[in-house]
């Protein structure tokens, strides 16, 4: 089992970055495909971005592609969220996610291991 916390949340104006982290503990993480996911108010949870335990394979929604970096440091037990360009629309509470096994779907029920998600506000 594997246990998961976000940092690097916070308020931003649109145009600027910001790079969010994941640690995780328990297990190693290298046992893990991990994943980003987001959920603004009123809407459901959306799929970010994914990385294989490898890191050899990154997937990224069609929203973010280009402008956001998700790597992973096993050294580290963490996984990184690079936001550049940032837009009104990218507020939201940013989660970390990871399940062992299979290469994931990119959805959350495809995911077994959450954080408790941090906030990522971007002001026009």
């Amino acid at each position: 089992q594997v246990q998961l916390v976000e940092s690097g949340g916070g308020s931003v104006q649109a145009g600027g970055s910001l790079r969010l982290s994941c640690a995780a503990s328990g297990r190693t993480s290298s046992s893990y495909h991990m994943g980003w996911f987001r959920q603004a108010p009123g809407k459901e949870r959306a799929f970010v971005a994914v990385i294989t335990r490898s890191g050899g394979v990154k997937s990224y929604s069609d929203s973010v592609k280009g402008r956001f970096t998700i790597t992973r440091d096993d050294a580290k037990n963490t996984v990184y969220l690079q936001m550049n360009s940032l837009k009104a629309e990218d507020t939201a509470v940013y989660y970390c996610a990871a399940v062992e096994g299979s290469y994931p779907r990119r959805e959350a029920e495809s995911f077994r291991y959450w954080g408790q998600g941090t906030q990522v506000i971007v002001s026009a």
